[in-house]
Formats: C-alpha cells, sequence, structure tokens
C-alpha cells in the first residue's frame, strides 16, 4: 500500500510514519506539507509538487487544506482518508462533493476504542430517554479547535437516538438547564493526547462512560487500516462504522 501522506511532519504525520515504518506492506512515497521545517526529500510544499504514484492519501493536516487535496484526490482518482477536523460548513460540502467521484473516508478520531465508546453511548441514550447527558474532552494546550470533532461525534451519536437533543458548549450565566441539552465542555491543558467522558444520568443513578488515549499512536494505526479498508471501494463516504463491520 503506498501512501501520499498530508500534513507529513506534523505530530500525527510523525505518528503514522513509525507506524507505516512498523506496518508490513505500508509505504509513504511522499509528503505533503506547507509547514515543514525539515529538510526530507520525501516532503512537497504543496500538491502541484507531487508526481508519486500512490494507492491512497491519508491527511493528518489543518482543514484549510481540504480544497487543494480534494482537487488533488478527484485529478489522480486516490481515495482520501481524513483524519483532520474543524471544517467549515462549505468544507464539507466540498468532501461530500468529492465522495460522489471518490471513496473517502472521514473520521472525527480514528481510534477503534472510541468508536466502541460510540456505539455504547448511542446505545445508553436510547435506554435511559429521560437521562441528563453531559460530554468533557481534554485535549493538549495545541489543539486549535473547540470542542473535539470527536466529542461532536459522541454528541450526534446522541441525536441519532434523540432527535431533538440540542449541543450546549459550555455553560455560563443564568439560565436552567432544559430537558435537551447536552452538554459539551473541552478542556486545553499540556500533553494530554486525547480524554473523552460521556456522562448520562438520572435522579437515581449516573453512567459514566469513558475513554482515554495514551499515545497518538492509536490514531496512526487507525487510519493505516481505514486506508486498507479504502482502496478498492466504490466512491462514497465511509467511516469507522463500516470498517468496524468489516470485522
Amino acid at each position: 500500500m503506498k501512501i501520499i501522506l498530508v500534513g507529513y511532519d506534523g505530530f500525527m504525520g510523525r505518528e503514522v510514519r513509525a507506524c507505516a515504518a512498523r506496518a508490513s506492506g505500508a509505504e509513504i512515497v511522499c509528503g505533503v506539507d506547507p509547514l515543514a521545517k525539515g529538510a526530507d526529500p520525501r516532503c512537497r510544499a504543496s500538491f502541484d509538487a507531487v508526481s508519486e504514484e500512490a494507492d491512497v492519501i491519508i491527511d493528518f493536516s489543518h482543514h484549510s487544506l481540504t480544497g487543494a487535496l480534494m482537487d488533488f484526490a478527484e485529478k489522480r482518482g486516490l481515495p482520501v482518508v481524513l483524519a483532520t477536523t474543524g471544517q467549515t460548513e462549505e468544507e464539507k460540502a466540498r468532501i461530500l462533493a468529492g465522495a460522489g467521484r471518490i471513496p473517502v473516508f472521514m473520521a472525527a478520531n480514528y481510534s477503534l476504542g472510541i468508536a466502541t465508546l460510540t456505539d455504547l453511548v448511542r446505545r445508553a441514550a436510547a435506554l435511559y430517554p429521560e437521562g441528563e447527558i453531559e460530554i468533557v474532552e481534554q485535549h493538549h494546550d495545541r489543539k486549535l479547535d473547540a470542542p473535539s470533532g470527536t466529542a461532536l461525534s459522541l454528541f450526534k451519536a446522541v441525536q441519532e437516538v434523540r432527535p431533538e437533543a440540542r449541543a450546549v458548549t459550555g455553560r455560563s450565566g443564568q439560565g436552567k438547564r432544559q430537558p435537551e441539552d447536552v452538554g459539551i465542555h473541552a478542556i486545553r491543558m499540556g500533553n494530554i493526547v486525547g480524554i473523552h467522558e460521556v456522562m448520562i444520568g438520572t435522579q437515581n443513578e449516573r453512567i459514566t462512560l469513558k475513554h482515554e488515549a495514551f499515545s497518538r499512536g492509536v490514531f496512526a494505526e487507525g487510519s493505516l487500516k481505514a486506508a486498507a479498508f479504502l482502496i478498492g471501494r466504490k466512491p462514497g463516504l465511509y467511516d469507522m462504522k463500516d470498517l468496524l463491520k468489516e470485522g
């Protein structure tokens, strides 16, 4: 599996490179990173400079590259694993349009543990229709978007079984909690890799579902699994549920 890695010199780009070096059958043929500081000959400053043949693209860059990335992927007919979060509505629309022409795998989090957590949250929210739900996410102090894409995906899992659910990001001032509210809270501190906690409570009990990532390697491993899954697929938008169905 030959991979073009976007965000080659970033924190996650380095994790993917290390993971691919250990994996059997995975090769990073080149990278794209406008912010790269090193002199790695495999890294390009723009998509225009990429001439290498590849099977798939993995993106761990910044959502501002979405348009150029999708243009390049469609031109080359390459499937894309999107592991970048924080896209604007316009960028999301561009991704959706591209998925009509090439296979696109999009997930807020590439940990299989988070996929399991999401399934449990969906089931628990359905079992406790009157339960109050709060989501707390913690990340390192360099993360740009808040709430995290994973926290928002957990909220969407709640919405699947509670269509009336309303996201309340943070809480301040005067105002009583409404039954449809789902609080989402972001903590930014130090070098936290990623902690997501979902609390579902009634007047008599509380369930706490929590996932903690100890290393960014878990996201790199997941992105490589998603890349292998995507090769040979028909155009469309895929996610972690599709990967889990494949076993």
